[in-house]
């Protein structure tokens, strides 16, 4: 019992850890930059901790039954898709805003008089965001898949016992992202008052988001050719 409890902790306290990494949280706060409210962002982080969760378990537990380890270029392609979807998500906060600001448009009644109006293009949460984030989860838990399998083949002496840490982890990783959501949520609903207050943190979190993809895109693309 001593073990299964060890085991236990640990995966719980590295599930938790793993949902930390810089990626995720960037990764989500795009995410949560399209949405309001703390209830939804808080469906974003559970719908991510899930997604991460069946790819980790799917890939990892075949890696620890057949005693294997990912292909590094695998493992690789996937860190860049994260990359990539990054950037992408960036650029399409970036999109969103500029959609959320008044302009003007032109049109022509049926009596040929000339009118123009204001108005803007406000996002609204859908179940899509909900799909979106478990894809997101998904590819992380695809790309962070390799390091972790490794770790339970060298943790976990049985099949079973591998099959536990990993679960334990996967919970971990959810409760991990329901924290990391939640506070990302924070500066979000603070700000959905202040129009320019929450527009400069939705443009932060674009930027961010493209840097963050960029830069892991580069780091990768210079160990390939080293």
């Amino acid at each position: 019992m001593g073990t299964w409890w060890m085991v236990a902790g640990l995966g719980l306290a590295l599930g938790v850890k793993h949902a930390l990494d810089a990626d995720h949280i960037v990764a989500v706060s795009a995410m949560a930059a399209e949405t309001r409210g703390l209830r939804r962002s808080l469906v974003l982080g559970l719908s991510w901790g899930l997604g991460h969760t069946v790819a980790l378990l799917a890939v990892g537990l075949t890696l620890l039954a057949f005693r294997i380890t990912m292909p590094a270029t695998l493992a690789m392609a996937f860190e860049y898709g994260v990359g990539v979807m990054l950037v992408i998500f960036g650029i399409n906060v970036l999109r969103t805003l500029q959609q959320e600001l008044f302009h003007v448009h032109a049109h022509q009644h049926d009596d040929g008089v000339f009118h123009l109006h204001w108005h803007a293009h406000a996002g609204n949460f859908s179940h899509r965001h909900a799909h979106r984030s478990f894809a997101v989860g998904l590819l992380h838990g695809l790309a962070g898949s390799a390091a972790i399998s490794l770790l339970v083949l060298a943790s976990a002496p049985t099949f079973i016992l591998g099959f536990f840490f990993a679960s334990v982890f996967g919970v971990g990783s959810i409760v991990g992202m329901l924290l990391v959501s939640s506070a990302v949520a924070v500066p979000f609903v603070l700000t959905e008052r202040f129009d320019a207050a929450h527009r400069s943190v939705k443009f932060a979190a674009g930027c961010l988001s493209m840097v963050m993809g960029l830069l892991l895109a580069a780091e990768l693309t210079a160990t390939v050719w080293k």
